[in-house]
């Protein structure tokens, strides 16, 4: 079953973001879903919202997001979000391309 998943975070803008980005990928850019170290990941985005930035997240299953962060979790805490929890819905509906 497919989750969304988003995150909240106040405060934070486009550099955390890329921070983040840059660490998951060893700086190779983040261009495809490929490119994250961990499989699963079906559809991403990410922007400004007023007092922060939203990621929303579309995982294949819950396991494929639990996988991924372990590998998340640590860099966030490094960056000085560890303590940003997400917020995890089933999808119904998932359409991509």
């Amino acid at each position: 079953m497919a989750i969304i998943v988003t995150f909240n975070a106040p405060g934070a803008a486009q550099d955390l973001y890329d921070k983040c980005i840059e660490r998951l990928t060893d700086g190779h850019g983040f261009t495809s879903t490929d490119d994250l170290p961990v499989p699963g990941l079906l559809a991403h985005a990410s922007g400004p919202v007023e007092g922060g930035w939203r990621v929303t997240d579309v995982w294949e299953s819950p396991e494929a997001f639990e996988t991924f962060a372990t590998v998340l979790g640590p860099i966030m805490a490094d960056l000085g979000y560890g303590d940003l929890r997400p917020e995890v819905t089933p999808a119904h509906n998932v359409v991509i391309g």
